[in-house]
């Protein structure tokens, strides 16, 4: 079992490699083209880590391909009814609340903080705009140099191609509704 968890987690990897290849782009022109670190971009070809949804947008726009395609990988073995969360990353899980959206500019997320959890690593940075709507639990989301606490029944809509962060500051797991605009 331990095997099938990791050949689906590394789908997304895979899909990104294959798409890069086939477009004949180096990793150095794909971390130009994303801002991330070569490093980086093999750790998510290989499953080594999971990118979180930000990044994957970054990535599609780079390869100039659908940002669905990629998000669609994670879901593609359930019945999208279905509100299970995927996990994105040890802290962060998210179900996708517009399935079929792969051609749409406007994307929303069921998003899960596991306790006292931030994102580790980059920074989220994508073209656009985004909506944070806080279902349960309280969340910091840190824009640029900025620092904004969230609980229950708050929201937030900010430029999302400023770096961004969020970190769970409760005792229990957040619950959010994310809805993301890409250009």
């Amino acid at each position: 079992m331990p095997r099938k968890k990791a050949k689906e987690e590394n789908q997304v990897g895979k899909t990104i490699r294959k798409v890069r290849r086939e477009k004949k782009m180096s990793y150095e022109n794909l971390a130009n083209e994303t801002g991330f670190a070569v490093e980086y971009l093999k750790e998510i070809e290989s499953g080594k880590v999971r990118p979180p949804v930000g990044t994957l947008l970054q990535i599609s726009r780079a390869l100039e391909i659908d940002s669905g395609f990629l998000l669609r990988q994670e879901e593609s073995k359930r019945n999208s009814r279905v509100k299970a969360y995927t996990k994105r990353t040890e802290n962060y899980a998210y179900t996708t609340l517009t399935p079929g959206a792969e051609n749409k500019h406007l994307k929303a997320f069921r998003v899960r903080v596991e306790a006292g959890a931030r994102h580790d690593g980059v920074g989220y940075q994508h073209e656009g705009e985004e909506f944070v709507y806080v279902l349960s639990g309280a969340i910091e989301v840190i824009v640029g140099e900025h620092v904004n606490v969230l609980k229950q029944g708050d929201c937030l809509h900010f430029n999302s191609g400023i770096r961004h962060k969020m970190r769970n500051i409760s005792d229990r797991p957040t619950e959010m509704l994310v809805v993301i605009y890409s250009p």
